[in-house]
């Protein structure tokens, strides 16, 4: 009869240890908070265990059509960013042939942007965080686990055989190597929910075309810059902050197999400008997608179950086809828990 009371009291205890570790890992996860500009935002008022992002472009600058900017737009009014977010700082939008009615043409390959941006502080001082430990295919697996990775040799890249990938060559030197900390990645991610039965149907619509992949396959450079580096090529006015750098981590993707022409990820340490035990690390994430896919909508609003499948739609994350956590929730969706991701291992390594 007396145990009766005291396992009672046991069972409320150990219930209340665990609510409590509950809610304390709870607390420790990153939020968004959603920002209109990082350059108004001050590095004093972040919030702890908070990322604040911004993928909005200014009324002006965006596409209507698509909620992009086009990449025309994107390097006149962002000249900073386009000398950084893209594969190297004399790129443009490359020139492609194709046979129209018969005929052999060149023609540009338009462009348009997707650009995220996100700031947060860590709880440590610049010095603690051994950048170049990142530099690893288990830091990559962890950001997001629905890609899938493999280390692979320059001479063994998908891109080094694809004349598609030609134009995104880095002009100075061969992607992966010549830097001291470098890896050099192949990816690949399979949609998820129901995109790829979507793209079934899609593809049975298209007789004689070229059939759309239900996967991403990509490669890219992940690659580690130094603070002397760092400010010698001046990234950090890319942030608008004054605070000496300690360093970027640098994810190049040189070779995407549709959907997309490249992609960056570009994380940039700072020192805290008030506090010494604290590291501004801002990321940046852009993607730029042929607006050549963004185009393809008649082929689909026709069909009374593609009608959401259009491409603008379903990489907005505003599709019925958009789930899980990864790519196939749209571009929005995707860069904020890439950089959630990277903020809570970054916090906890």
């Amino acid at each position: 009869m007396s145990r009766t009371p005291n396992r009672f009291a046991f069972l409320l205890a150990f219930a209340a240890l665990a609510a409590a570790s509950s809610a304390r890992g709870q607390t420790q996860e990153f939020r968004i908070e959603e920002a209109t500009s990082l350059a108004a935002l001050a590095v004093e008022g972040l919030k702890p265990k908070t990322i604040a992002f911004v993928d909005r472009p200014s009324d002006e600058l965006i596409d209507p059509d698509v909620g992009l900017i086009r990449f025309e737009d994107w390097a006149q009014a962002r000249p900073v960013e386009k000398q950084f977010l893209t594969p190297f700082p004399s790129y443009l939008e490359p020139t492609v042939e194709a046979t129209v009615d018969g005929v052999r043409k060149r023609f540009k390959e338009k462009l348009h942007m997707y650009v995220g941006e996100a700031r947060f502080a860590l709880a440590r001082p610049p010095e603690s965080i051994d950048l170049a430990s990142f530099v690893s295919l288990p830091f990559v697996e962890r950001i997001d686990p629905a890609v899938k990775h493999n280390l692979i040799t320059p001479a063994e890249a998908i891109s080094a055989k694809d004349p598609r990938a030609a134009h995104n060559q880095h002009p100075l030197r061969r992607w992966c190597e010549a830097r001291p900390v470098t890896i050099c990645i192949h990816s690949r991610y399979q949609f998820e929910g129901k995109l790829p039965i979507g793209i079934k149907i899609a593809n049975k619509l298209r007789e004689g075309a070229k059939k759309i992949p239900d996967y991403l396959e990509f490669e890219s450079e992940l690659t580690f810059r130094p603070a002397a580096e760092v400010a010698e090529m001046g990234l950090a006015n890319l942030t608008g902050l004054d605070t000496p750098p300690s360093g970027a981590l640098e994810q190049n993707i040189f070779y995407i197999n549709q959907v997309m022409q490249f992609g960056k990820l570009l994380a940039l340490f700072q020192a805290h400008p008030t506090d010494a035990k604290q590291t501004v690390v801002t990321v940046f994430i852009a993607l730029a997608v042929e607006s050549g896919v963004l185009a393809k909508k008649k082929e689909f609003v026709k069909v009374p179950v593609l009608r959401n499948l259009v491409p603008a739609q379903v990489l907005a994350g505003k599709s019925s086809f958009n789930s899980g956590n990864s790519i196939s929730a749209g571009l929005p969706v995707y860069a904020r828990n890439q950089v959630k991701a990277i903020a809570s291992i970054l916090e906890r390594k």
